[in-house]
């Protein structure tokens, strides 16, 4: 059976969504999965900061959340309206960032938006993707900002070391990779030819055929050469592990996680 059965897709109050509704509904599509939409927004009611810097009084506020709804409500119903998969619309209620690490505890892949504005524009907070990937452990597909194509990852690249999250990630996007017409490995330059081999007999094992490139460049220049290899390759998606960890009440990202979320222009399914 795919392991992938369910797909939850974050609707914020931003101008992306429509990409993500996209992919995601095209992979349920190909995956006979089932897909839901939470709108998961920090109300701009509650943003006492709004006060300030807009100026808006309450009731304003309190129009402005609901214009927002109401937008993301169509946004979803439009997306549904040909053939296909259908998505099941939810809502969060009170601390909507922490309902939807909830209920990403019940989906088999999580589909988010790269972060791009502030709060006020998406309602979101700006580390809301690297919080649930490391908080919730579950695999998540990021959407670019400019991403316009739809799911169109036949050529998948996947970053690889021996690492915990590499190995998740790798083995969350196995229906991805099983799919795909291409399938490149940038490949840690530290690992010898027995691992190599082992890597590649893992793969053959699930009937994936992978071309292997070394990749050598130091951890701070990692991030962006593995989105320069991927655009080398053409690729429409790429596979990484998410490296971060708390710091006291501050949460640190791995040099190539943090450059990756930051310019990618390509989807990047994560898993930590």
């Amino acid at each position: 059976m795919n392991p992938i059965q369910s797909i939850l897709v974050h609707v914020d109050a931003g101008p992306h969504n429509g990409s993500r509704l996209k992919i995601a509904r095209t992979l349920g599509g190909q995956l006979g999965a089932s897909v839901s939409a939470l709108y998961a927004v920090t109300p701009a009611a509650a943003e006492l900061s709004l006060v300030f810097t807009a100026g808006l009084a309450s009731p304003e506020r309190l129009d402005l959340d609901e214009s927002r709804l109401a937008a993301a409500r169509k946004l979803v119903a439009d997306a549904c309206a040909d053939p296909g998969v259908q998505i099941e619309w939810r809502e969060a209620g009170a601390a909507p960032e922490h309902e939807f690490m909830r209920q990403s505890l019940y989906a088999d892949l999580l589909v988010l938006g790269q972060h791009q504005g502030d709060r006020q524009q998406t309602g979101v907070a700006p580390d809301f993707v690297q919080t649930v990937v490391i908080g919730t452990g579950k695999p998540a597909l990021v959407v670019p900002c400019a991403e316009r194509h739809g799911a169109d990852f036949e050529t998948v690249l996947v970053a690889w070391k021996e690492s915990r999250v590499s190995a998740r990630a790798l083995s969350a996007a196995m229906p991805l990779l099983a799919r795909a017409g291409s399938v490149h490995v940038a490949i840690d330059d530290a690992i010898g030819d027995e691992h190599h081999a082992l890597l590649q007999q893992f793969l053959r094992r699930h009937d994936v055929e992978a071309r292997f490139h070394r990749l050598a460049s130091p951890a701070p220049q990692a991030g962006d050469a593995l989105l320069s290899m991927a655009a080398e390759v053409g690729a429409g998606l790429m596979v990484m592990g998410c490296y971060g960890h708390s710091r006291g009440r501050e949460l640190v990202l791995g040099g190539a996680t943090r450059s990756v979320l930051q310019t990618m222009t390509l989807p990047v399914l994560m898993a930590h």
